[in-house]
């Protein structure tokens, strides 16, 4: 399998619509694995700095403990997707959520759901997100899966058609268990913050300074 070491390439190249006098909008999202057991302490570093919805799939549920995610974070599930439609010209949560985010992040990143995002499967409230996402604006990915599927081929056909959509990745890092190094643990918080952050404030940077250029 091919290496993937560091931030992959992505929305490096895509314009950030956020408004200079309001905070970020950040949808984060969890998956079924390991991982989303520190999804609570995912949505408390950024609600410090952004504003932040978070949403998790039916699996995702079993590892998250509700009680840590943060007062002020709304939190969506497949559940909310059903209960928030009755009848036509209701609100739709999957379109209304991916037009109120400004970034997009999946921390952790199931091997499941990347399958499904590859093949553009939607049959829960995160993929459908993700069929309806703006991809001009910033999306992020940190996976988390046992290293046997880290380096399955299936795994890197489904990274690249992830790059082909302009997804960054933050890649897994390797653990040790009982001396023998694996990759395919998600990155550390402190990671995965980082590299949103960078790229917000590089972005509102370069914003900042198109604007006076054209003063």
């Amino acid at each position: 399998m091919a290496s993937h070491s560091g931030i992959q390439k992505g929305p490096a190249s895509q314009s950030l619509p956020v408004a200079a006098l309001r905070k970020p909008r950040i949808l984060v999202a969890a998956c079924g694995c390991l991982g989303a057991a520190k999804f609570g302490q995912i949505c408390c570093s950024f609600a410090e700095w952004a504003e932040v919805k978070a949403v998790a799939t039916r699996a995702g549920l079993f590892f998250i403990d509700r009680a840590t995610i943060p007062n002020g974070v709304q939190f969506y599930t497949d559940q909310d997707e059903m209960s928030s439609w009755s009848r036509l010209g209701d609100p739709i949560l999957h379109v209304e959520l991916r037009q109120w985010a400004d970034i997009m992040l999946i921390a952790p990143l199931s091997a499941n759901t990347l399958a499904k995002i590859a093949g553009g499967l939607c049959d829960n409230l995160l993929t459908c997100i993700i069929r309806a996402w703006d991809y001009t604006k910033p999306f992020f990915v940190a996976p988390s899966m046992h290293a046997f599927q880290w380096r399955n081929h299936f795994t890197e056909h489904h990274l690249m058609s992830l790059d082909e959509l302009g997804i960054a990745l933050i890649p897994p890092i390797s653990t040790s268990h009982m001396g023998d190094h694996q990759t395919g643990a998600m990155a550390s918080l402190s990671t995965i913050e980082s590299a949103v952050k960078v790229y917000y404030e590089t972005r509102m940077l370069l914003g900042s300074s198109n604007a006076k250029q054209e003063v």
